[in-house]
């Protein structure tokens, strides 16, 4: 329980060290990525005004899998969010991977949103 209390502690220091640079605006959203073990989300987040723009998650109705913990859901996960961002009129964001390792699932989800249209 220790180990695993100090690997989330880790990330949430990766998590601050890389949201001090990154700032998401009206021209260039920033994409949040939150990854659990059963589920996977994704928002795309205008800091200035601190407003969700678009939101997609495994939880949502339009993605139909049996597993939502794996690459296959999070490459769904991807191209939802970045549909639902080009139907707002948003190409670019800036993507924060919120401390994760780009592996995996976070990285199915950013090839999902770049497949999609959204630019980073």
């Amino acid at each position: 329980m220790i180990k695993k209390m100090n690997k989330n502690v880790a990330r949430k220091t990766r998590q601050f060290r890389v949201r001090k640079k990154v700032h998401g605006t009206p021209e260039c959203p920033r994409l949040n990525v939150f990854r659990s073990s059963k589920n996977i989300y994704a928002q795309i987040i205008d800091d200035v005004n601190g407003v969700t723009l678009a939101a997609a998650s495994t939880l949502d109705k339009e993605i139909s899998v049996s597993n939502t913990g794996n690459k296959e859901a999070a490459k769904l996960v991807g191209q939802l969010v970045g549909k639902r961002a080009l139907d707002k009129g948003i190409e670019t964001v800036v993507f924060d991977r919120a401390g994760y390792v780009y592996h995996g699932r976070v990285k199915e989800l950013s090839e999902g949103a770049r497949e999609a249209g959204l630019r980073f």
